[in-house]
């Protein structure tokens, strides 16, 4: 029996990854802890949120107390930590909520969990989601690899590499047993609407202009989200302890070829004239501290644990398209901010 605290999941991977566990667990005990910030949204869980496994507390991963209170209620065996700060244009403009959410909120979890299996460490894990972005930027050639020093570029990226560095050394110092595991760009249903490919889903529909930063030529690894849950679920039942793994999606494309093949795509879905919605391309200026290039080397985690991904990244984007068409009532909440009427709906009072 594990009863399993997941940080972060309403939000985008948070929610699959708790579907996945829920589902495929049912001898567990799934406790999703959340904020409900923005990017939160509990109407992403419609589908399992009355599962007999399956707990939502609403909590802050800042406020230490509370936390200790869900421990303590849930007798909590082991963490799936995903709650973050994640969009580099916002850390750009308000730095310090990443210093406070991403470090902060991680030393709070690490100590939290750390007290409470102080009697037997060995018997629990502290599972830490991050990013590809602490390494920095790639030339036009070479791959990140597990071992790939440390090179943050912007806020986001630096708070997430200190968040690294803190679980690593709670491993070290406490003895706490930890994972790691460094992702690329994630994309699927449930993505909040300020990331490149729902945005432009978005826009596209409603006819908007897509802005492109710079020249359109960064180039950046895609990963459909499902697959990371899978990878997720892998690394958290056989992945080696005190251990990294990169998961990545063998899937480099430039950010403008990545847009064209969205438009085409979503012009044959929406039965458009070919090439209407390239039109509303835009390039605009491009941001501070923007990194050329990301590509994730995922050898290890394929030889060790056998993942792979699933689907091509023109398959995964059809289903992305698919999804996001036949839910427009979702997209529409969250886009005009409705999303946060469901808290109200299903958890106060309570």
């Amino acid at each position: 029996m594990k009863n399993i605290l997941i940080t972060g999941g309403a939000g985008f991977i948070g929610s699959h990854v708790i579907r996945l566990f829920v589902n495929k667990y049912p001898n567990y005990k799934i406790v999703n802890l959340d904020a409900l910030t923005y990017a939160g949204n509990l109407e992403n869980l419609t589908d399992i949120d009355q599962a007999s496994n399956y707990v939502f507390e609403k909590v802050n991963i800042l406020d230490a107390d509370a936390l200790k209170t869900v421990f303590t209620k849930h007798n909590i065996t082991d963490v799936i930590h995903l709650a973050a700060e994640s969009h580099v244009d916002r850390s750009i403009l308000s730095p310090m909520d990443f210093v406070y959410t991403n470090i902060v909120g991680t030393v709070n979890l690490l100590n939290t969990a750390k007290d409470f299996w102080k009697e037997d460490l060995t018997k629990h894990l502290f599972y830490h989601v991050s990013t590809d972005e602490v390494y920095g930027a790639l030339g036009e050639t070479g791959l990140f690899t597990e071992t790939t020093s440390y090179s943050p570029n912007s806020p986001y990226s630096a708070s997430k590499a200190a968040s690294d560095h803190f679980v690593r050394a709670y491993a070290e110092t406490y003895h706490l047993q930890t994972v790691i595991s460094n992702c690329s760009n994630n994309y699927g249903p449930f993505h909040f609407p300020e990331k490149l490919i729902p945005l432009f889903i978005n826009n596209i529909i409603n006819k908007k202009p897509l802005p492109v930063y710079g020249d359109g030529l960064y180039t950046r690894d895609w990963l459909f989200v499902k697959d990371h849950a899978l990878a997720i679920d892998l690394v958290f039942h056989q992945g080696k302890l005190n251990d990294t793994y990169n998961i990545g999606g063998f899937n480099e494309w430039k950010n403008i070829d990545l847009v064209k093949l969205l438009c085409t795509q979503m012009d044959e879905k929406l039965g458009r004239q070919k090439g209407e919605s390239e039109q509303l391309i835009t390039y605009i200026k491009d941001r501070p501290g923007h990194d050329r290039r990301y590509a994730i080397d995922a050898i290890k985690i394929n030889t060790e644990l056998g993942w792979k991904p699933t689907v091509t990244f023109e398959q995964g984007l059809a289903q992305t398209i698919d999804w996001y068409l036949q839910n427009t009532e979702w997209l529409n909440n969250v886009t005009s901010g409705n999303y946060a009427k469901y808290y109200e709906n299903m958890y106060d009072g309570r």
